[in-house]
Protein backbone atom coordinates (compact mmCIF):
# COMPACT_ATOMS: atom_id res chain seq x y z
CA UNK A 1 0.00 0.00 0.00
CA UNK A 2 1.38 3.39 -1.01
CA UNK A 3 1.88 5.71 1.94
CA UNK A 4 0.50 9.22 1.36
CA UNK A 5 2.63 12.25 2.06
CA UNK A 6 1.39 14.76 4.62
CA UNK A 7 0.41 17.17 1.84
CA UNK A 8 -1.51 14.44 0.00
CA UNK A 9 -3.32 13.44 3.18
CA UNK A 10 -4.26 17.06 3.87
CA UNK A 11 -5.58 17.43 0.32
CA UNK A 12 -7.63 14.24 0.67
CA UNK A 13 -9.09 15.45 3.98
CA UNK A 14 -9.92 18.83 2.50
CA UNK A 15 -11.65 17.23 -0.49
CA UNK A 16 -13.69 14.98 1.80
CA UNK A 17 -14.77 17.94 3.91
CA UNK A 18 -15.83 19.94 0.84
CA UNK A 19 -17.80 17.03 -0.61
CA UNK A 20 -19.60 16.46 2.69
CA UNK A 21 -20.27 20.17 3.11
CA UNK A 22 -21.72 20.41 -0.39
CA UNK A 23 -24.19 17.65 0.47
CA UNK A 24 -25.09 19.24 3.81
CA UNK A 25 -25.65 22.72 2.36
CA UNK A 26 -27.64 21.30 -0.57
CA UNK A 27 -29.96 19.44 1.80
CA UNK A 28 -30.32 21.89 4.67
CA UNK A 29 -29.15 25.30 3.46
CA UNK A 30 -26.56 27.50 5.09
CA UNK A 31 -28.53 28.47 8.20
CA UNK A 32 -29.50 24.93 9.23
CA UNK A 33 -26.26 23.18 8.25
CA UNK A 34 -24.16 21.88 11.13
CA UNK A 35 -20.39 21.40 11.21
CA UNK A 36 -20.87 18.27 13.34
CA UNK A 37 -23.01 16.66 10.62
CA UNK A 38 -20.47 17.67 7.97
CA UNK A 39 -17.74 15.96 9.98
CA UNK A 40 -19.92 12.87 10.35
CA UNK A 41 -20.64 12.76 6.61
CA UNK A 42 -16.91 13.02 5.88
CA UNK A 43 -16.09 10.40 8.54
CA UNK A 44 -13.81 12.90 10.22
CA UNK A 45 -13.65 14.67 13.55
CA UNK A 46 -15.00 18.16 14.13
CA UNK A 47 -11.41 19.25 14.73
CA UNK A 48 -10.37 17.96 11.31
CA UNK A 49 -13.02 20.15 9.68
CA UNK A 50 -11.95 23.25 11.60
CA UNK A 51 -8.27 22.59 10.87
CA UNK A 52 -9.06 23.16 7.19
CA UNK A 53 -11.82 25.77 7.46
CA UNK A 54 -12.00 28.12 10.46
CA UNK A 55 -15.78 28.61 10.32
CA UNK A 56 -18.98 27.36 8.72
CA UNK A 57 -19.07 30.56 6.66
CA UNK A 58 -15.56 29.94 5.29
CA UNK A 59 -16.60 26.39 4.40
CA UNK A 60 -19.78 27.56 2.65
CA UNK A 61 -17.81 30.11 0.64
CA UNK A 62 -15.29 27.43 -0.34
CA UNK A 63 -18.14 25.25 -1.63
CA UNK A 64 -19.50 28.16 -3.68
CA UNK A 65 -16.07 29.02 -5.08
CA UNK A 66 -15.68 25.38 -6.12
CA UNK A 67 -18.98 25.55 -8.01
CA UNK A 68 -17.79 28.25 -10.39
CA UNK A 69 -17.03 26.84 -13.80
CA UNK A 70 -13.63 27.81 -15.14
CA UNK A 71 -14.75 28.41 -18.69
CA UNK A 72 -12.46 28.99 -21.61
CA UNK A 73 -12.57 32.20 -23.60
CA UNK A 74 -15.41 32.68 -26.04
CA UNK A 75 -14.41 31.48 -29.51
CA UNK A 76 -17.10 33.43 -31.36
CA UNK A 77 -16.76 37.16 -32.00
CA UNK A 78 -18.00 39.38 -29.19
CA UNK A 79 -21.45 40.95 -29.61
CA UNK A 80 -20.92 44.03 -31.81
CA UNK A 81 -23.28 46.51 -30.14
CA UNK A 82 -24.12 47.65 -26.65
CA UNK A 83 -27.64 46.19 -26.65
CA UNK A 84 -26.49 42.84 -28.03
CA UNK A 85 -23.69 42.69 -25.45
CA UNK A 86 -26.12 43.32 -22.59
CA UNK A 87 -28.52 40.69 -23.90
CA UNK A 88 -25.79 38.05 -24.21
CA UNK A 89 -24.40 38.81 -20.75
CA UNK A 90 -27.85 38.65 -19.16
CA UNK A 91 -28.62 35.27 -20.78
CA UNK A 92 -25.43 33.76 -19.39
CA UNK A 93 -25.92 35.29 -15.93
CA UNK A 94 -29.51 34.05 -15.68
CA UNK A 95 -28.51 30.42 -16.28
CA UNK A 96 -27.91 30.18 -12.52
CA UNK A 97 -31.62 30.52 -11.72
CA UNK A 98 -32.98 27.36 -10.06
CA UNK A 99 -35.04 24.96 -12.10
CA UNK A 100 -38.56 23.84 -11.27
CA UNK A 101 -38.32 21.03 -8.77
CA UNK A 102 -35.07 22.15 -7.16
CA UNK A 103 -35.17 22.11 -3.39
CA UNK A 104 -34.91 25.49 -1.61
CA UNK A 105 -31.46 24.64 -0.26
CA UNK A 106 -30.28 23.29 -3.60
CA UNK A 107 -31.63 26.36 -5.35
CA UNK A 108 -29.57 28.62 -3.08
CA UNK A 109 -26.41 26.74 -4.00
CA UNK A 110 -27.32 27.00 -7.68
CA UNK A 111 -27.78 30.75 -7.24
CA UNK A 112 -24.62 31.01 -5.15
CA UNK A 113 -26.83 32.87 -2.71
CA UNK A 114 -25.26 34.84 0.13
CA UNK A 115 -28.57 35.66 1.81
CA UNK A 116 -28.08 35.50 5.57
CA UNK A 117 -24.38 34.69 5.27
CA UNK A 118 -22.89 38.13 5.91
CA UNK A 119 -24.72 40.14 8.54
CA UNK A 120 -21.66 41.80 10.09
CA UNK A 121 -20.23 45.19 9.13
CA UNK A 122 -16.96 43.98 7.48
CA UNK A 123 -18.90 41.54 5.31
CA UNK A 124 -21.54 44.06 4.31
CA UNK A 125 -18.88 46.64 3.49
CA UNK A 126 -16.97 44.14 1.36
CA UNK A 127 -20.15 43.15 -0.50
CA UNK A 128 -20.94 46.78 -1.27
CA UNK A 129 -17.41 47.40 -2.54
CA UNK A 130 -17.41 44.21 -4.58
CA UNK A 131 -20.63 45.25 -6.30
CA UNK A 132 -18.97 48.52 -7.33
CA UNK A 133 -15.96 46.65 -8.65
CA UNK A 134 -18.20 44.24 -10.57
CA UNK A 135 -19.97 47.19 -12.17
CA UNK A 136 -16.61 48.65 -13.22
CA UNK A 137 -15.47 45.39 -14.81
CA UNK A 138 -18.73 45.02 -16.73
CA UNK A 139 -18.61 48.67 -17.79
CA UNK A 140 -15.08 48.34 -19.15
CA UNK A 141 -16.20 45.70 -21.67
CA UNK A 142 -19.35 47.66 -22.56
CA UNK A 143 -17.80 51.09 -23.10
CA UNK A 144 -16.05 50.32 -26.42
CA UNK A 145 -19.49 49.37 -27.77
CA UNK A 146 -21.18 52.56 -26.55
CA UNK A 147 -21.60 55.72 -28.63
CA UNK A 148 -18.51 57.92 -28.19
CA UNK A 149 -17.15 55.23 -25.81
CA UNK A 150 -18.49 57.13 -22.81
CA UNK A 151 -18.50 55.87 -19.22
CA UNK A 152 -21.06 53.11 -18.66
CA UNK A 153 -20.60 52.28 -14.97
CA UNK A 154 -24.08 53.50 -14.03
CA UNK A 155 -25.56 51.34 -16.80
CA UNK A 156 -23.61 48.34 -15.50
CA UNK A 157 -24.87 49.03 -11.98
CA UNK A 158 -28.44 49.12 -13.26
CA UNK A 159 -28.03 45.84 -15.15
CA UNK A 160 -26.52 44.11 -12.12
CA UNK A 161 -29.34 45.48 -9.95
CA UNK A 162 -31.92 43.97 -12.31
CA UNK A 163 -30.14 40.61 -12.56
CA UNK A 164 -29.52 40.31 -8.82
CA UNK A 165 -33.14 41.24 -8.19
CA UNK A 166 -34.24 38.43 -10.50
CA UNK A 167 -31.99 36.07 -8.58
CA UNK A 168 -33.40 37.20 -5.24
CA UNK A 169 -36.97 36.64 -6.46
CA UNK A 170 -36.05 33.20 -7.80
CA UNK A 171 -34.79 32.44 -4.29
CA UNK A 172 -37.74 33.83 -2.32
CA UNK A 173 -40.61 33.45 -4.84
CA UNK A 174 -39.78 30.51 -7.13
CA UNK A 175 -41.40 30.69 -10.54
CA UNK A 176 -42.04 34.44 -10.43
CA UNK A 177 -40.92 36.35 -13.50
CA UNK A 178 -39.69 35.26 -16.90
CA UNK A 179 -35.92 35.18 -17.57
CA UNK A 180 -36.57 36.05 -21.22
CA UNK A 181 -38.32 39.24 -20.11
CA UNK A 182 -35.37 40.10 -17.87
CA UNK A 183 -32.97 39.55 -20.76
CA UNK A 184 -35.05 41.79 -23.01
CA UNK A 185 -35.20 44.47 -20.32
CA UNK A 186 -31.40 44.42 -19.98
CA UNK A 187 -31.09 44.79 -23.75
CA UNK A 188 -33.37 47.85 -23.75
CA UNK A 189 -31.40 49.48 -20.92
CA UNK A 190 -28.74 50.22 -23.54
CA UNK A 191 -30.96 53.02 -24.85
CA UNK A 192 -31.11 54.93 -21.55
CA UNK A 193 -29.21 58.20 -21.26
CA UNK A 194 -27.94 58.15 -17.68
CA UNK A 195 -25.66 61.19 -18.06
CA UNK A 196 -22.78 59.13 -16.69
CA UNK A 197 -19.66 61.17 -15.96
CA UNK A 198 -16.49 60.59 -13.96
CA UNK A 199 -15.87 63.53 -11.65
CA UNK A 200 -15.37 62.45 -8.01
CA UNK A 201 -15.34 65.55 -5.80
CA UNK A 202 -12.36 64.46 -3.70
CA UNK A 203 -9.84 63.99 -6.52
CA UNK A 204 -8.79 67.68 -6.81
CA UNK A 205 -7.78 67.53 -3.15
CA UNK A 206 -5.70 64.36 -3.32
CA UNK A 207 -2.07 64.86 -2.32
CA UNK A 208 0.41 64.23 -5.17
CA UNK A 209 2.38 60.99 -5.16
CA UNK A 210 5.86 61.12 -3.64
CA UNK A 211 8.65 60.85 -6.28
CA UNK A 212 11.13 58.06 -5.53
CA UNK A 213 13.71 55.93 -7.30
CA UNK A 214 13.31 52.60 -5.52
CA UNK A 215 14.51 49.27 -6.82
CA UNK A 216 11.70 46.98 -7.89
CA UNK A 217 11.81 43.21 -7.66
CA UNK A 218 8.59 41.93 -9.27
CA UNK A 219 7.05 39.06 -7.29
CA UNK A 220 6.19 35.73 -8.82
CA UNK A 221 3.25 35.70 -11.19
CA UNK A 222 -0.20 35.37 -9.67
CA UNK A 223 -3.42 34.43 -11.49
CA UNK A 224 -5.26 37.35 -13.06
CA UNK A 225 -8.87 36.93 -11.97
CA UNK A 226 -10.16 38.53 -15.19
CA UNK A 227 -8.32 36.58 -17.88
CA UNK A 228 -7.47 33.47 -15.79
CA UNK A 229 -3.89 33.78 -17.05
CA UNK A 230 -0.80 34.51 -14.94
CA UNK A 231 -0.33 38.22 -14.32
CA UNK A 232 3.17 39.67 -14.50
CA UNK A 233 4.27 42.81 -12.66
CA UNK A 234 7.27 43.95 -14.67
CA UNK A 235 5.50 46.27 -17.15
CA UNK A 236 5.32 50.05 -16.82
CA UNK A 237 2.15 51.26 -15.19
CA UNK A 238 0.33 51.44 -11.88
CA UNK A 239 -0.08 48.86 -9.12
CA UNK A 240 -2.79 49.68 -6.59
CA UNK A 241 -3.09 47.66 -3.38
CA UNK A 242 -6.66 47.91 -2.12
CA UNK A 243 -8.33 46.38 0.91
CA UNK A 244 -11.70 44.69 0.56
CA UNK A 245 -13.30 47.85 1.97
CA UNK A 246 -11.79 50.17 -0.67
CA UNK A 247 -12.30 48.32 -3.96
CA UNK A 248 -14.20 51.20 -5.55
CA UNK A 249 -10.87 53.07 -5.78
CA UNK A 250 -9.88 50.78 -8.65
CA UNK A 251 -11.67 53.13 -11.03
CA UNK A 252 -9.42 55.99 -9.98
CA UNK A 253 -6.41 54.16 -11.42
CA UNK A 254 -8.29 53.06 -14.54
CA UNK A 255 -9.56 56.52 -15.46
CA UNK A 256 -6.28 58.34 -14.75
CA UNK A 257 -3.96 55.81 -16.41
CA UNK A 258 -1.97 56.91 -19.43
CA UNK A 259 -2.18 55.13 -22.79
CA UNK A 260 -0.02 52.03 -22.64
CA UNK A 261 -0.04 51.77 -18.84
CA UNK A 262 -0.75 48.41 -17.28
CA UNK A 263 -3.10 48.89 -14.35
CA UNK A 264 -3.00 46.15 -11.73
CA UNK A 265 -5.22 46.01 -8.66
CA UNK A 266 -4.04 43.72 -5.87
CA UNK A 267 -6.82 42.97 -3.39
CA UNK A 268 -5.77 42.41 0.23
CA UNK A 269 -7.75 41.58 3.33
CA UNK A 270 -7.21 40.86 7.00
CA UNK A 271 -9.44 37.78 6.66
CA UNK A 272 -8.44 35.61 3.67
CA UNK A 273 -10.53 32.66 4.86
CA UNK A 274 -13.83 34.56 4.66
CA UNK A 275 -13.50 37.98 3.01
CA UNK A 276 -10.75 36.71 0.70
CA UNK A 277 -12.98 33.84 -0.43
CA UNK A 278 -15.87 36.25 -0.83
CA UNK A 279 -13.80 38.36 -3.25
CA UNK A 280 -12.71 35.24 -5.11
CA UNK A 281 -16.32 34.04 -5.38
CA UNK A 282 -17.89 37.24 -6.63
CA UNK A 283 -15.15 38.22 -9.06
CA UNK A 284 -14.77 34.66 -10.34
CA UNK A 285 -18.51 34.44 -10.85
CA UNK A 286 -18.70 37.68 -12.86
CA UNK A 287 -15.59 37.11 -14.95
CA UNK A 288 -16.73 33.57 -15.73
CA UNK A 289 -19.80 35.12 -17.36
CA UNK A 290 -17.70 37.71 -19.19
CA UNK A 291 -15.37 35.07 -20.61
CA UNK A 292 -18.32 33.16 -22.05
CA UNK A 293 -19.66 36.25 -23.84
CA UNK A 294 -16.67 38.34 -24.84
CA UNK A 295 -13.61 37.33 -26.84
CA UNK A 296 -10.24 38.06 -25.19
CA UNK A 297 -9.64 41.21 -27.24
CA UNK A 298 -12.74 42.74 -25.62
CA UNK A 299 -11.67 42.21 -21.99
CA UNK A 300 -10.59 45.24 -19.95
CA UNK A 301 -6.89 46.05 -19.73
CA UNK A 302 -7.18 46.03 -15.96
CA UNK A 303 -5.41 43.19 -14.14
CA UNK A 304 -6.95 41.97 -10.88
CA UNK A 305 -5.09 39.67 -8.51
CA UNK A 306 -5.96 38.37 -5.05
CA UNK A 307 -2.99 39.05 -2.81
CA UNK A 308 -3.99 36.64 -0.03
CA UNK A 309 -0.45 36.39 1.36
CA UNK A 310 0.43 40.09 0.86
CA UNK A 311 3.10 39.10 -1.66
CA UNK A 312 2.62 42.18 -3.83
CA UNK A 313 2.05 44.49 -0.86
CA UNK A 314 5.36 43.39 0.67
CA UNK A 315 7.21 43.71 -2.65
CA UNK A 316 6.22 47.36 -3.03
CA UNK A 317 6.92 48.12 0.62
CA UNK A 318 3.52 48.17 2.33
CA UNK A 319 4.26 46.62 5.74
CA UNK A 320 0.77 46.56 7.24
CA UNK A 321 -2.40 45.70 5.34
CA UNK A 322 -6.02 45.47 6.33
CA UNK A 323 -9.44 45.91 4.72
CA UNK A 324 -9.05 49.71 4.56
CA UNK A 325 -5.65 49.64 2.83
CA UNK A 326 -5.29 52.04 -0.09
CA UNK A 327 -1.81 52.45 -1.54
CA UNK A 328 -0.31 52.59 -5.02
CA UNK A 329 2.96 52.91 -6.90
CA UNK A 330 3.99 53.84 -10.43
CA UNK A 331 6.47 51.52 -12.14
CA UNK A 332 8.77 52.77 -14.88
CA UNK A 333 11.77 51.04 -16.46
CA UNK A 334 12.03 48.50 -13.66
CA UNK A 335 11.89 51.01 -10.81
CA UNK A 336 9.25 52.40 -8.49
CA UNK A 337 9.18 56.09 -9.41
CA UNK A 338 6.21 57.30 -7.32
CA UNK A 339 4.42 56.24 -4.16
CA UNK A 340 1.08 57.24 -2.69
CA UNK A 341 -0.98 56.10 0.29
CA UNK A 342 -4.39 56.91 1.70
CA UNK A 343 -7.55 58.20 0.06
CA UNK A 344 -6.93 58.83 -3.64
CA UNK A 345 -3.65 56.91 -3.76
CA UNK A 346 -4.50 55.10 -7.01
CA UNK A 347 -5.30 58.40 -8.73
CA UNK A 348 -2.15 60.04 -7.37
CA UNK A 349 0.11 57.25 -8.59
CA UNK A 350 -1.58 57.12 -12.00
CA UNK A 351 -1.11 60.87 -12.54
CA UNK A 352 2.42 61.06 -11.08
CA UNK A 353 5.09 62.71 -13.16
Amino acid sequence: MVRLTRAQQQERTRAAVLAAAREEFAERGYADAKVDRIAERAELTRGAVYSNFPSKRALYLAVLVGSIEHTAAAETPSPPGLAAALSAFARVWLERLPLTGDTPAGGKLQLRSLAGVFDDEPGRTALAQLTRLEALLLALVLEPRAPHQTRRVRLAELVLTLLNGAGHLADTAPGFGDPFDVTLACEHLAGLDLADTWNPPHLPYVSPARPVQDDWEPPARLPDQITAHPAGFDADGVIAVLGSGRLEAAEEAVRAARPGDRVTVAVVTSDPAELGRLVRLRIGDLTGCLRRVFAPDAWPGLRLVLDDHATIASAIGIPDIDDTTEAAVRIRAGKIVARAAGRGAAHAAATAG
